[in-house]
């Protein structure tokens, strides 16, 4: 590590193993899917969100996210696009469970945790890669973060970069997979408890408001990052 001039390397692993626990798209992406279809899909799509990070780690070696930071005009576009796509993930989410509940029985244990029918993991690690690459802000983020960690006479500075950015997504792939279990197991708990404790009603309840509030988040997240401003 020292030969490529990364500094500190303790503390960017500390700093950036927090920084994956903040709040954002990714986690809520992540839980959502480790919730209703179970671990396998959480950590699906934690591999995609990773996967979006590499992207992201990539072209910050390139420089070519440097123009995100120095262009309006393409931060704005990749924002309005990445703040239209997490909009409609959230309006998917809304209208899938206004379908599916139109048809199901208000006391119908067996929809307790599930939104609809089983995607298929590709499109769970789709949609995670591109929650990730669609935010411009994760492009920003690692043009600002890393180099701190980066002597500025290493003779390697892409290098260098890319092996930062390499380990805070794999660092953030653990954090976001672990996240998911547990949203995975929380909600198998749920399930379990509700059929042992008879409370099939209030529980059909909650899993018909809680993917219509996610859906909520979504839409929300993505207005937000369509007010962000670089």
């Amino acid at each position: 590590m020292e030969s490529l001039g990364i500094l500190h390397l303790g503390a960017f692993v500390l700093a950036g193993l927090l920084l994956n626990l903040t709040p954002g798209p990714d986690l809520v992406y992540t839980s959502t899917q480790a919730g209703l279809q179970g671990t396998r899909a959480g950590w699906v799509a934690a591999l995609g969100i990773g996967a979006g990070g590499l992207v992201h780690v990539t072209l910050g070696a390139l420089g070519v996210s440097a123009l995100l930071a120095t262009s309006a005009a393409a931060f704005t576009a990749l924002k309005l696009v990445g703040a239209a796509w997490l909009v409609w993930l959230g309006i998917r989410m809304l209208v899938a469970r206004d379908a599916r509940s139109a048809h199901a029985p208000a006391g119908d244990a067996a929809a307790v945790g599930h939104a609809a029918a089983p995607r298929p993991s590709a499109a769970i690690f789709r949609d995670a890669v591109l929650v990730s690459v669609l935010n411009p802000k994760v492009a920003l983020f690692f043009l600002a973060f890393v180099p701190q960690f980066i002597d500025p006479s290493s003779p390697h500075p892409a290098l260098a970069f890319i092996t930062l950015g390499a380990l805070f997504v794999a660092n953030g792939t653990l954090v976001t997979g672990t996240v998911g279990t547990l949203a995975a197991t929380a909600a198998a708990s749920l399930r379990s408890h509700a059929a042992d404790r008879g409370w099939r009603r209030a529980a059909a309840r909650v899993s018909r408001w809680l993917p219509r509030a996610i859906g909520a988040a979504f839409v929300g997240l993505g207005l937000r990052l369509a007010l962000a401003e670089r």
